[in-house]
Protein backbone atom coordinates (compact mmCIF):
# COMPACT_ATOMS: atom_id res chain seq x y z
CA UNK A 1 0.00 0.00 0.00
CA UNK A 2 1.34 3.49 -0.90
CA UNK A 3 2.60 5.46 2.09
CA UNK A 4 0.22 8.34 1.25
CA UNK A 5 -2.80 6.10 1.61
CA UNK A 6 -1.58 3.86 4.40
CA UNK A 7 -3.90 5.45 6.94
CA UNK A 8 -7.08 5.20 4.84
CA UNK A 9 -9.18 2.36 6.17
CA UNK A 10 -12.21 2.10 3.94
CA UNK A 11 -12.76 5.86 3.86
CA UNK A 12 -11.17 8.31 1.45
CA UNK A 13 -9.73 11.41 3.09
CA UNK A 14 -11.32 14.55 1.70
CA UNK A 15 -10.70 17.26 4.30
CA UNK A 16 -7.46 18.74 5.53
CA UNK A 17 -7.97 17.86 9.19
CA UNK A 18 -9.11 14.25 8.76
CA UNK A 19 -5.53 12.96 8.94
CA UNK A 20 -5.24 14.41 12.45
CA UNK A 21 -8.36 12.55 13.52
CA UNK A 22 -7.02 9.33 12.06
CA UNK A 23 -3.61 9.54 13.76
CA UNK A 24 -5.25 10.47 17.07
CA UNK A 25 -6.96 7.07 16.89
CA UNK A 26 -4.13 5.03 15.36
CA UNK A 27 -1.06 6.57 17.06
CA UNK A 28 -2.53 8.62 19.91
CA UNK A 29 0.63 8.76 22.01
CA UNK A 30 3.03 9.55 19.18
CA UNK A 31 4.63 13.00 19.34
CA UNK A 32 3.07 15.32 16.79
CA UNK A 33 4.61 18.68 17.73
CA UNK A 34 7.62 19.74 19.79
CA UNK A 35 7.63 23.40 20.82
CA UNK A 36 10.29 24.91 23.11
CA UNK A 37 11.27 21.43 24.26
CA UNK A 38 7.67 20.48 25.11
CA UNK A 39 6.27 17.46 23.23
CA UNK A 40 2.58 17.23 22.33
CA UNK A 41 0.95 14.04 21.10
CA UNK A 42 -1.57 13.45 18.35
CA UNK A 43 -4.15 12.90 21.10
CA UNK A 44 -3.27 16.29 22.62
CA UNK A 45 -3.64 18.09 19.30
CA UNK A 46 -6.88 16.35 18.39
CA UNK A 47 -8.52 16.95 21.77
CA UNK A 48 -7.40 20.57 22.07
CA UNK A 49 -8.40 21.48 18.52
CA UNK A 50 -11.81 19.81 19.04
CA UNK A 51 -12.33 21.84 22.23
CA UNK A 52 -11.42 25.03 20.41
CA UNK A 53 -13.72 24.15 17.48
CA UNK A 54 -16.61 23.63 19.91
CA UNK A 55 -15.84 26.93 21.59
CA UNK A 56 -15.78 28.78 18.28
CA UNK A 57 -19.10 27.24 17.22
CA UNK A 58 -20.60 28.24 20.57
CA UNK A 59 -19.41 31.77 19.86
CA UNK A 60 -21.21 32.07 16.57
CA UNK A 61 -18.67 30.79 14.04
CA UNK A 62 -20.48 29.95 10.83
CA UNK A 63 -19.38 27.72 7.98
CA UNK A 64 -16.92 29.65 5.81
CA UNK A 65 -16.25 32.42 8.36
CA UNK A 66 -12.70 33.72 8.32
CA UNK A 67 -10.81 33.37 11.61
CA UNK A 68 -7.60 35.37 12.03
CA UNK A 69 -4.70 33.78 13.93
CA UNK A 70 -2.19 36.40 15.04
CA UNK A 71 0.42 34.39 16.93
CA UNK A 72 4.06 33.39 16.95
CA UNK A 73 4.90 29.82 15.92
CA UNK A 74 3.51 28.11 19.02
CA UNK A 75 1.42 25.22 20.30
CA UNK A 76 -1.68 27.42 20.45
CA UNK A 77 -1.12 28.54 16.86
CA UNK A 78 -1.13 24.90 15.70
CA UNK A 79 -4.24 24.16 17.80
CA UNK A 80 -5.93 27.24 16.33
CA UNK A 81 -5.31 26.13 12.73
CA UNK A 82 -6.87 22.71 13.26
CA UNK A 83 -9.61 24.04 15.54
CA UNK A 84 -10.76 26.47 12.85
CA UNK A 85 -10.73 23.72 10.23
CA UNK A 86 -12.82 21.38 12.42
CA UNK A 87 -15.33 24.18 13.05
CA UNK A 88 -15.79 24.72 9.31
CA UNK A 89 -14.01 28.06 9.31
CA UNK A 90 -11.28 29.50 7.09
CA UNK A 91 -8.02 30.13 8.91
CA UNK A 92 -6.02 33.28 8.20
CA UNK A 93 -2.58 33.03 9.81
CA UNK A 94 -1.03 36.52 10.04
CA UNK A 95 2.68 37.01 10.51
CA UNK A 96 3.38 38.18 14.10
CA UNK A 97 5.70 40.89 12.74
CA UNK A 98 2.77 42.54 10.96
CA UNK A 99 2.14 46.14 12.02
CA UNK A 100 -1.17 47.52 13.25
CA UNK A 101 -2.26 49.26 10.06
CA UNK A 102 -1.69 46.19 7.89
CA UNK A 103 -3.34 43.93 10.47
CA UNK A 104 -6.42 46.15 10.46
CA UNK A 105 -6.50 46.03 6.66
CA UNK A 106 -6.46 42.22 6.60
CA UNK A 107 -9.12 41.91 9.32
CA UNK A 108 -11.43 44.26 7.44
CA UNK A 109 -10.56 42.92 3.98
CA UNK A 110 -11.96 39.45 4.72
CA UNK A 111 -14.51 40.50 7.39
CA UNK A 112 -12.97 38.65 10.32
CA UNK A 113 -15.34 38.17 13.28
CA UNK A 114 -13.07 35.98 15.44
CA UNK A 115 -9.46 36.89 16.24
CA UNK A 116 -7.13 34.48 18.06
CA UNK A 117 -4.12 36.48 19.21
CA UNK A 118 -1.07 36.19 21.42
CA UNK A 119 -1.08 38.41 24.50
CA UNK A 120 2.41 39.79 23.89
CA UNK A 121 1.18 41.19 20.54
CA UNK A 122 -1.50 43.27 22.30
CA UNK A 123 0.08 46.66 21.43
CA UNK A 124 -0.28 45.80 17.73
CA UNK A 125 -3.76 44.32 17.72
CA UNK A 126 -5.06 47.03 20.06
CA UNK A 127 -4.15 49.54 17.38
CA UNK A 128 -5.76 47.40 14.69
CA UNK A 129 -9.00 46.68 16.56
CA UNK A 130 -9.80 50.34 16.90
CA UNK A 131 -10.18 50.35 13.10
CA UNK A 132 -11.84 46.94 12.68
CA UNK A 133 -15.59 47.05 12.09
CA UNK A 134 -16.46 43.36 11.88
CA UNK A 135 -14.83 41.71 14.91
CA UNK A 136 -17.14 40.16 17.51
CA UNK A 137 -14.83 37.86 19.48
CA UNK A 138 -11.27 38.25 20.73
CA UNK A 139 -9.55 35.15 22.15
CA UNK A 140 -6.12 35.64 23.70
CA UNK A 141 -3.27 33.19 24.30
CA UNK A 142 -1.02 33.68 27.31
CA UNK A 143 -0.53 36.72 29.52
CA UNK A 144 -1.99 37.69 32.85
CA UNK A 145 -5.64 36.66 33.06
CA UNK A 146 -6.42 39.82 35.03
CA UNK A 147 -4.99 42.06 32.30
CA UNK A 148 -7.12 43.72 29.65
CA UNK A 149 -5.58 43.01 26.25
CA UNK A 150 -8.53 44.45 24.29
CA UNK A 151 -8.96 47.93 22.89
CA UNK A 152 -11.51 50.68 23.34
CA UNK A 153 -14.66 49.68 21.50
CA UNK A 154 -13.34 46.13 20.92
CA UNK A 155 -15.30 43.06 22.02
CA UNK A 156 -14.76 41.45 25.39
CA UNK A 157 -11.85 39.06 25.34
CA UNK A 158 -11.46 35.50 26.54
CA UNK A 159 -8.42 33.32 27.15
CA UNK A 160 -7.83 30.39 24.83
CA UNK A 161 -6.74 28.28 27.80
CA UNK A 162 -10.27 28.54 29.22
CA UNK A 163 -11.82 27.39 25.94
CA UNK A 164 -9.50 24.39 25.80
CA UNK A 165 -10.54 23.38 29.33
CA UNK A 166 -14.24 23.95 28.69
CA UNK A 167 -16.83 21.15 28.87
CA UNK A 168 -18.94 22.68 26.10
CA UNK A 169 -20.68 20.29 23.70
CA UNK A 170 -18.06 18.87 21.34
CA UNK A 171 -20.31 16.54 19.39
CA UNK A 172 -21.63 19.04 16.87
CA UNK A 173 -19.02 19.71 14.22
CA UNK A 174 -19.52 21.64 11.00
CA UNK A 175 -20.51 19.93 7.76
CA UNK A 176 -18.17 20.96 4.98
CA UNK A 177 -17.04 19.52 1.65
CA UNK A 178 -13.62 19.50 -0.11
CA UNK A 179 -14.53 22.52 -2.26
CA UNK A 180 -15.02 24.71 0.82
CA UNK A 181 -12.27 27.18 1.61
CA UNK A 182 -9.71 26.06 4.16
CA UNK A 183 -7.39 29.06 4.26
CA UNK A 184 -6.70 32.58 3.09
CA UNK A 185 -2.97 33.15 2.71
CA UNK A 186 -2.15 36.82 2.33
CA UNK A 187 0.56 37.79 -0.11
CA UNK A 188 1.99 41.12 -1.25
CA UNK A 189 -0.06 43.01 -3.80
CA UNK A 190 1.02 45.31 -6.63
CA UNK A 191 -1.27 48.02 -5.22
CA UNK A 192 0.60 48.01 -1.92
CA UNK A 193 -2.18 46.13 -0.11
CA UNK A 194 -1.91 42.39 0.55
CA UNK A 195 -4.23 39.99 -1.29
CA UNK A 196 -5.88 36.94 0.24
CA UNK A 197 -5.14 33.80 -1.79
CA UNK A 198 -8.12 31.44 -1.51
CA UNK A 199 -7.27 27.75 -1.08
CA UNK A 200 -9.77 24.93 -0.58
CA UNK A 201 -9.47 21.73 1.44
CA UNK A 202 -9.16 19.91 -1.88
CA UNK A 203 -6.34 22.06 -3.26
CA UNK A 204 -4.31 22.08 -0.05
CA UNK A 205 -4.70 18.37 0.56
CA UNK A 206 -3.65 17.62 -3.03
CA UNK A 207 -0.61 19.88 -2.70
CA UNK A 208 0.50 18.34 0.59
CA UNK A 209 0.27 14.83 -0.87
CA UNK A 210 2.13 15.82 -4.04
CA UNK A 211 5.01 17.36 -2.08
CA UNK A 212 5.17 14.37 0.27
CA UNK A 213 5.43 12.09 -2.76
CA UNK A 214 8.37 13.81 -4.44
CA UNK A 215 10.19 14.42 -1.14
CA UNK A 216 9.89 10.68 -0.42
CA UNK A 217 8.67 11.33 3.12
CA UNK A 218 7.06 8.90 5.55
CA UNK A 219 5.74 8.75 9.11
CA UNK A 220 9.22 8.27 10.57
CA UNK A 221 10.31 11.75 9.51
CA UNK A 222 11.12 14.51 11.99
CA UNK A 223 10.85 17.94 10.35
CA UNK A 224 12.20 21.18 11.79
CA UNK A 225 10.40 24.39 10.86
CA UNK A 226 11.92 27.83 11.53
CA UNK A 227 9.69 29.65 9.03
CA UNK A 228 6.50 31.51 10.03
CA UNK A 229 3.30 29.48 9.78
CA UNK A 230 1.91 32.55 8.01
CA UNK A 231 4.33 31.77 5.15
CA UNK A 232 3.00 28.92 3.03
CA UNK A 233 6.41 27.21 3.04
CA UNK A 234 6.27 27.07 6.83
CA UNK A 235 2.57 26.20 6.96
CA UNK A 236 2.95 23.16 4.73
CA UNK A 237 5.64 21.70 6.98
CA UNK A 238 2.89 21.40 9.60
CA UNK A 239 0.24 20.15 7.18
CA UNK A 240 2.55 17.49 5.70
CA UNK A 241 3.68 16.20 9.09
CA UNK A 242 0.09 15.81 10.31
CA UNK A 243 -0.89 14.23 7.00
CA UNK A 244 1.85 11.62 7.42
CA UNK A 245 1.70 11.07 11.16
CA UNK A 246 5.25 12.45 11.40
CA UNK A 247 6.76 14.82 13.99
CA UNK A 248 7.30 18.57 13.64
CA UNK A 249 9.90 20.48 15.67
CA UNK A 250 8.38 23.97 15.60
CA UNK A 251 10.72 26.93 16.15
CA UNK A 252 9.68 30.55 16.59
CA UNK A 253 12.38 31.73 14.18
CA UNK A 254 16.00 31.19 13.13
CA UNK A 255 17.25 34.20 15.09
CA UNK A 256 19.10 32.10 17.66
CA UNK A 257 20.26 29.69 15.02
CA UNK A 258 22.92 27.92 17.08
CA UNK A 259 20.22 26.88 19.57
CA UNK A 260 18.03 25.72 16.69
CA UNK A 261 20.88 23.69 15.20
CA UNK A 262 21.47 22.06 18.57
CA UNK A 263 17.83 20.94 18.61
CA UNK A 264 18.27 19.58 15.08
CA UNK A 265 20.89 17.31 16.63
CA UNK A 266 18.99 16.52 19.82
CA UNK A 267 15.73 15.53 18.10
CA UNK A 268 17.46 13.69 15.24
CA UNK A 269 15.75 15.84 12.63
CA UNK A 270 15.54 14.20 9.20
CA UNK A 271 14.14 17.07 7.10
CA UNK A 272 15.43 20.65 7.04
CA UNK A 273 13.43 23.18 4.95
CA UNK A 274 15.19 26.47 4.35
CA UNK A 275 15.84 29.42 2.06
CA UNK A 276 19.19 30.74 0.79
CA UNK A 277 19.59 33.30 3.58
CA UNK A 278 19.21 30.56 6.20
CA UNK A 279 21.68 28.29 4.45
CA UNK A 280 24.14 31.18 4.17
CA UNK A 281 23.95 31.64 7.95
CA UNK A 282 24.68 27.94 8.51
CA UNK A 283 27.57 28.02 6.03
CA UNK A 284 29.06 31.00 7.90
CA UNK A 285 28.61 29.23 11.26
CA UNK A 286 30.24 26.09 9.85
CA UNK A 287 33.25 28.12 8.73
CA UNK A 288 33.75 29.32 12.31
CA UNK A 289 33.06 26.00 14.01
CA UNK A 290 32.58 22.79 11.97
CA UNK A 291 29.05 21.37 12.04
CA UNK A 292 27.65 17.99 11.02
CA UNK A 293 24.06 16.72 10.85
CA UNK A 294 24.23 13.08 9.74
CA UNK A 295 20.58 12.36 10.60
CA UNK A 296 19.25 14.89 8.08
CA UNK A 297 18.25 12.95 4.96
CA UNK A 298 16.77 15.80 2.94
CA UNK A 299 17.06 19.55 2.75
CA UNK A 300 14.74 21.70 0.68
CA UNK A 301 15.09 25.18 -0.74
CA UNK A 302 12.59 27.61 -2.20
CA UNK A 303 11.66 31.34 -2.05
CA UNK A 304 14.84 32.17 -4.03
CA UNK A 305 17.24 30.17 -6.12
CA UNK A 306 19.91 28.23 -4.24
CA UNK A 307 23.33 29.42 -5.46
CA UNK A 308 25.13 26.56 -7.18
CA UNK A 309 28.26 27.05 -5.10
CA UNK A 310 26.25 26.45 -1.91
CA UNK A 311 25.62 22.82 -2.84
CA UNK A 312 29.09 21.33 -2.08
CA UNK A 313 29.23 23.41 1.08
CA UNK A 314 25.86 22.12 2.27
CA UNK A 315 27.03 18.57 1.62
CA UNK A 316 29.92 19.25 3.98
CA UNK A 317 27.63 19.36 7.02
CA UNK A 318 24.57 17.55 5.63
CA UNK A 319 26.56 14.52 4.38
CA UNK A 320 23.57 12.17 4.02
CA UNK A 321 20.98 14.63 2.71
CA UNK A 322 19.19 14.73 -0.61
CA UNK A 323 19.13 18.36 -1.78
CA UNK A 324 15.91 19.62 -3.37
CA UNK A 325 15.74 22.85 -5.32
CA UNK A 326 12.15 24.03 -5.77
CA UNK A 327 10.08 26.91 -7.08
CA UNK A 328 6.65 28.08 -6.08
CA UNK A 329 4.36 31.00 -5.46
CA UNK A 330 1.55 31.49 -2.99
CA UNK A 331 -1.11 31.26 -5.69
CA UNK A 332 -0.44 27.54 -6.10
CA UNK A 333 2.00 26.83 -3.29
CA UNK A 334 4.49 24.75 -5.32
CA UNK A 335 5.15 24.66 -9.07
CA UNK A 336 8.23 22.52 -9.59
CA UNK A 337 11.07 20.57 -8.01
CA UNK A 338 14.43 19.28 -9.16
CA UNK A 339 15.22 15.68 -8.28
CA UNK A 340 18.32 15.52 -6.05
CA UNK A 341 19.97 13.17 -8.55
CA UNK A 342 19.78 15.93 -11.17
CA UNK A 343 21.17 18.81 -9.13
CA UNK A 344 24.65 18.56 -10.67
CA UNK A 345 23.37 17.69 -14.13
CA UNK A 346 20.95 20.62 -14.27
CA UNK A 347 22.60 23.43 -12.27
CA UNK A 348 20.33 26.43 -11.93
CA UNK A 349 17.18 24.51 -12.85
CA UNK A 350 14.10 24.34 -10.61
CA UNK A 351 13.09 21.08 -12.24
CA UNK A 352 9.75 19.93 -13.56
CA UNK A 353 6.14 20.27 -12.43
CA UNK A 354 5.20 18.56 -9.15
CA UNK A 355 3.31 15.23 -9.43
CA UNK A 356 -0.22 15.56 -10.81
CA UNK A 357 0.32 18.99 -12.38
CA UNK A 358 1.63 20.60 -15.55
CA UNK A 359 3.82 23.66 -16.21
CA UNK A 360 4.65 25.25 -19.56
CA UNK A 361 6.06 28.48 -20.99
CA UNK A 362 4.10 30.74 -23.36
CA UNK A 363 5.00 33.90 -25.25
CA UNK A 364 2.96 37.12 -25.10
CA UNK A 365 0.53 35.78 -27.72
CA UNK A 366 -0.16 32.55 -25.83
CA UNK A 367 2.00 30.30 -28.04
CA UNK A 368 4.40 27.72 -26.61
CA UNK A 369 7.98 28.93 -26.87
CA UNK A 370 10.79 26.78 -28.18
CA UNK A 371 13.42 25.27 -25.85
CA UNK A 372 15.74 27.97 -24.57
CA UNK A 373 13.38 30.84 -25.39
CA UNK A 374 12.08 33.09 -22.63
CA UNK A 375 8.38 33.30 -21.84
CA UNK A 376 5.82 33.47 -19.05
CA UNK A 377 5.31 30.35 -16.94
CA UNK A 378 1.79 28.91 -16.79
CA UNK A 379 0.65 26.27 -14.29
CA UNK A 380 -2.19 23.79 -14.54
CA UNK A 381 -3.47 21.51 -11.78
CA UNK A 382 -5.74 21.03 -8.75
CA UNK A 383 -3.37 23.08 -6.58
CA UNK A 384 -3.99 26.50 -8.11
CA UNK A 385 -5.89 29.03 -6.05
CA UNK A 386 -9.63 29.68 -6.25
CA UNK A 387 -8.73 33.34 -6.71
CA UNK A 388 -7.96 36.41 -4.63
CA UNK A 389 -10.49 37.21 -1.92
CA UNK A 390 -12.83 39.92 -3.21
CA UNK A 391 -10.39 40.88 -5.99
CA UNK A 392 -12.15 39.83 -9.21
CA UNK A 393 -10.07 42.01 -11.54
CA UNK A 394 -6.74 40.88 -10.14
CA UNK A 395 -7.97 37.29 -10.15
CA UNK A 396 -8.72 37.55 -13.87
CA UNK A 397 -5.14 38.69 -14.51
CA UNK A 398 -3.73 35.58 -12.83
CA UNK A 399 -6.31 32.90 -13.72
CA UNK A 400 -6.65 32.75 -17.48
CA UNK A 401 -8.56 30.43 -19.80
CA UNK A 402 -6.96 27.07 -20.48
CA UNK A 403 -7.38 24.84 -23.53
CA UNK A 404 -10.33 22.97 -21.99
CA UNK A 405 -13.52 25.08 -22.00
CA UNK A 406 -14.18 26.47 -18.54
CA UNK A 407 -10.77 25.52 -17.14
CA UNK A 408 -8.59 28.16 -15.51
CA UNK A 409 -4.79 28.12 -15.65
CA UNK A 410 -2.44 30.14 -13.44
CA UNK A 411 -0.44 32.74 -15.34
CA UNK A 412 2.45 33.32 -12.94
CA UNK A 413 3.85 36.45 -14.54
CA UNK A 414 7.36 35.04 -14.00
CA UNK A 415 9.92 34.72 -16.79
CA UNK A 416 11.23 31.22 -17.48
CA UNK A 417 12.79 29.14 -20.17
CA UNK A 418 12.65 25.38 -20.60
CA UNK A 419 15.41 23.17 -21.95
CA UNK A 420 14.96 20.38 -24.50
CA UNK A 421 14.33 17.84 -21.73
CA UNK A 422 11.55 19.91 -20.18
CA UNK A 423 13.49 21.31 -17.20
CA UNK A 424 12.51 24.80 -16.08
CA UNK A 425 14.88 27.71 -15.42
CA UNK A 426 13.74 30.80 -13.55
CA UNK A 427 14.86 34.06 -15.15
CA UNK A 428 13.07 36.62 -13.00
CA UNK A 429 9.76 37.95 -11.86
CA UNK A 430 8.02 40.17 -14.37
CA UNK A 431 8.37 43.18 -12.07
CA UNK A 432 12.06 42.37 -11.37
CA UNK A 433 13.29 42.51 -14.97
CA UNK A 434 15.61 45.49 -15.44
CA UNK A 435 15.43 47.41 -18.73
CA UNK A 436 18.92 48.82 -19.22
CA UNK A 437 20.09 50.40 -22.49
CA UNK A 438 17.01 48.97 -24.17
CA UNK A 439 17.93 45.43 -23.12
CA UNK A 440 15.97 43.23 -20.69
CA UNK A 441 18.27 42.08 -17.92
CA UNK A 442 17.56 39.33 -15.39
CA UNK A 443 18.88 40.26 -11.91
CA UNK A 444 19.10 36.55 -11.14
CA UNK A 445 21.73 35.96 -13.82
CA UNK A 446 23.94 38.69 -12.40
CA UNK A 447 23.41 37.44 -8.84
CA UNK A 448 24.40 33.91 -9.81
CA UNK A 449 27.54 35.19 -11.51
CA UNK A 450 28.49 37.32 -8.50
CA UNK A 451 27.99 34.40 -6.11
CA UNK A 452 30.39 32.32 -8.19
CA UNK A 453 33.19 34.81 -7.54
CA UNK A 454 35.43 33.65 -4.66
CA UNK A 455 34.80 35.67 -1.53
CA UNK A 456 31.18 36.59 -2.31
CA UNK A 457 28.76 35.17 0.25
CA UNK A 458 25.53 36.79 -0.98
CA UNK A 459 24.42 39.19 -3.68
CA UNK A 460 21.30 41.14 -4.61
CA UNK A 461 20.73 43.12 -7.79
CA UNK A 462 18.13 45.82 -8.42
CA UNK A 463 17.32 48.40 -11.05
CA UNK A 464 17.21 52.13 -10.29
CA UNK A 465 15.90 54.93 -12.50
CA UNK A 466 18.55 56.54 -14.69
CA UNK A 467 17.97 59.35 -17.22
CA UNK A 468 20.51 57.96 -19.67
CA UNK A 469 20.17 54.20 -19.27
CA UNK A 470 16.44 54.00 -18.49
CA UNK A 471 17.36 51.82 -15.54
CA UNK A 472 20.81 51.42 -14.07
CA UNK A 473 21.93 48.16 -12.49
CA UNK A 474 22.90 48.29 -8.83
CA UNK A 475 24.45 45.33 -7.01
CA UNK A 476 24.85 44.70 -3.29
CA UNK A 477 27.46 42.18 -2.19
CA UNK A 478 28.22 40.56 1.18
CA UNK A 479 31.79 39.40 1.76
CA UNK A 480 32.49 35.87 2.95
CA UNK A 481 34.26 35.65 6.29
CA UNK A 482 37.37 37.81 6.48
CA UNK A 483 37.68 38.20 2.70
CA UNK A 484 38.07 41.79 1.45
CA UNK A 485 36.63 42.54 -1.97
CA UNK A 486 37.11 45.46 -4.34
CA UNK A 487 34.36 46.70 -6.65
CA UNK A 488 36.83 47.07 -9.49
CA UNK A 489 37.84 43.40 -9.23
CA UNK A 490 34.20 42.32 -9.08
CA UNK A 491 33.35 44.22 -12.24
CA UNK A 492 36.31 42.69 -14.03
CA UNK A 493 35.19 39.20 -13.03
CA UNK A 494 31.64 39.90 -14.19
CA UNK A 495 32.90 41.22 -17.52
CA UNK A 496 34.47 37.82 -18.22
CA UNK A 497 31.05 36.14 -18.23
CA UNK A 498 28.41 38.78 -18.89
CA UNK A 499 27.56 41.19 -21.70
CA UNK A 500 28.61 44.79 -21.12
CA UNK A 501 25.04 46.01 -20.61
CA UNK A 502 24.69 43.58 -17.68
CA UNK A 503 27.63 44.96 -15.69
CA UNK A 504 26.29 46.91 -12.70
CA UNK A 505 26.84 50.65 -12.73
CA UNK A 506 27.57 50.46 -9.01
CA UNK A 507 28.54 47.62 -6.69
CA UNK A 508 28.06 48.26 -2.98
CA UNK A 509 29.83 46.03 -0.48
CA UNK A 510 27.76 45.69 2.68
CA UNK A 511 27.86 43.67 5.90
CA UNK A 512 24.43 42.12 5.38
CA UNK A 513 21.38 42.18 3.13
CA UNK A 514 17.98 43.08 4.56
CA UNK A 515 15.57 40.17 4.89
CA UNK A 516 11.81 40.19 5.32
CA UNK A 517 9.54 38.22 7.65
CA UNK A 518 9.97 35.06 5.57
CA UNK A 519 13.77 35.21 5.35
CA UNK A 520 13.72 36.40 1.75
CA UNK A 521 16.07 39.21 0.70
CA UNK A 522 13.99 42.40 0.80
CA UNK A 523 14.85 44.27 -2.38
CA UNK A 524 12.28 46.93 -1.49
CA UNK A 525 14.51 48.00 1.38
CA UNK A 526 17.51 48.14 -0.96
CA UNK A 527 15.58 50.44 -3.29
Amino acid sequence: MHQLDSFITGKQQNLLHEALQHWARAEADKTAIIVAGEPYTYRDLDECSTSLAAGLLQRGLRRGDRVAIFMENSWHCVVAIYGVLKAGGVFVVINPQTKGEKLAFILNDCSVRHLLAEYQLAPVYKQALSHCTTLTHLIVSGGNKTATPGADGAPEYEHIEELLESKENKSTMATIIPLDLAALIYTSGSTGHPKGVMQTHQSMLFTAKSIIEYLRMDSNDVVVNVLPLAFDYGLYQLLMCIQLGATLVLERSFTYYLDVLQRVQNYEVTTFPGVPTIYSMIIAAHARNPLCFPNVTRITNTAAALPVEHIPRLRGFFPNALIYSMYGLTECKRVSYLEPEMIEKKPGSVGKAIPGTEAYVLDSTGVLVRPGERGILHVRGPHIMRGYWDRPEETLEMLVDGTIPGEKVLRTGDWFHMDEEGYLYFEGRSDDIIKCRGEKVSPLEIEFTLCNIPGVAEAAVIGVEDETLGQAILAYVVEEGSVKLETRTLKCELAKKLESFMIPRDIIITERLPINQNYKISKKELV
